[in-house]
């Protein structure tokens, strides 16, 4: 039995002779493909260059290697009752760079949403730990640069204390008595805001939310787990264990301030200049059992901010910038205000009056001379 035969040929066969019989014969007149890399070539030189990236910060009209400081508003008795804007502060003045604060009015906050931040040449640093980083290797200004080894391990230790430890019982005092934050700074809302709504309302909605949402972070951190005496407890300690370390020296590590310094400086003057109407116990505490940290901050208000009373009563953000000078003219001795000057139009006072009576007699004399002449 014949087996079936399957044809598994394609049935276009044909048709593919045919077209290439009809197809015309290539004599090497064809294009070749231009090569890959030359493609390449073209393609790159079409690509524009990228535009530089837009600058993104507030103050567009910025000078070169100027620093503007972003922080709060001042206070009648503190420059800033934020430790972090005030560390940062105190740093550009004992480092000896230029800088100017912005006056914001408290609305605007770093990318990372906190304040203080500065602005760089048209850049953001944000986090008072990663500004003083890297203003002082812009700027090769190094509070710490005479330090040993042993030295910054201390001063590291001791600053994490403060800032992990220490600032964060000032902040659990401010959550638990809001209404003693604005007593014992003296803060007008009004003016730190720049708003026309009355202080009352906003004394009354500071309450709230500072309070819940300090209240908030406390538990968070896990310090405002704990009851008030020993939450002021922890501070006490921790004072004890920063004047133990000062002893009878000027600074942390001799004549001359560091960091660590201006760490403790920046919190502690939080405590030592409430007001003494509002009671606080770790103030009363530095007064009476840690007078060498009372001494410190002295030490440190009169190097770094020499112009305190000026900012405390003016609540000039840039009271260490050059004012303009008021033109005052002297008077001939060089003593006291020059006198008022008469102006072009303005005849000078007294000799109006002698000209006047001159004009006067000479009319009256023309007056007799012509009633002489009628008689005649």
């Amino acid at each position: 039995m014949a087996t079936e035969v399957i044809n598994n040929v394609p049935e276009n066969t044909e048709k593919e002779k045919v077209a290439k019989e009809d197809a015309p014969a290539d004599n090497g007149q064809t294009k070749e493909e231009a090569p890959a890399e030359k493609t390449e070539e073209k393609v790159e030189e079409k690509k524009v260059e990228p535009s530089p990236p837009k600058v993104t910060v507030h103050k567009n009209n910025f000078e070169k290697d100027i620093v503007y400081l972003y922080q709060f508003s001042r206070t009648p008795l503190l420059p800033s009752t934020s430790p972090y804007c005030l560390k940062v502060e105190t740093w550009l003045r004992l480092a000896g760079i230029k800088y100017e604060n912005v006056d914001h009015k408290a609305k605007f906050r770093s990318k990372k949403g906190q304040l203080p931040f500065v602005e760089l040449n048209g850049e953001e640093i944000a986090d008072s730990t990663f500004i003083i980083k890297e203003l002082s290797e812009k700027y090769n200004k190094d509070l710490d640069a005479a330090l040993t080894s042993e030295q910054r391990v201390v001063a590291h230790a001791m600053i994490c204390m403060i800032e992990n430890h220490l600032s964060w019982v000032i902040l659990w005092w401010r959550a638990k008595y809001p209404d003693s934050v604005i007593k014992g700074y003296q803060v007008n809302l009004q003016n730190a805001l720049n708003t026309r709504l009355p202080n009352p309302i906003l004394n009354f909605c500071y309450k709230l939310t500072a309070s819940r949402k300090g209240m908030k972070k406390a538990k968070a951190h896990g310090i405002g787990v704990h009851n008030q005496d020993e939450i002021v407890e922890f501070g006490k300690n921790d004072l004890r264990v920063l004047s133990d370390l000062l002893a009878d020296r000027p600074f942390f590590f001799g004549d001359e301030p560091t960091l660590l310094d201006v760490v403790a400086f920046a919190n502690l003057a939080q405590v030592h200049f409430i007001d003494k109407e509002v009671a606080h116990p770790l103030r009363d505490a530095m007064n009476e059992s840690f007078p060498n940290l009372v001494g410190l901050v002295s030490r440190i208000k009169e190097r770094a901010f020499h112009d305190w009373d000026d900012i405390c009563s003016t609540l000039d953000l840039n009271a260490h910038l050059p004012k303009p000078v008021k033109e005052v003219k002297e008077t001939k001795e060089g003593t006291g205000p020059a006198e008022k000057q008469p102006l072009p139009d303005e005849p000078e006072k007294g000799k109006g009056d002698e000209k006047e009576k001159e004009l006067e007699k000479e009319s009256d004399e023309k007056g007799k001379e012509k009633d002489s002449e009628k008689e005649k």
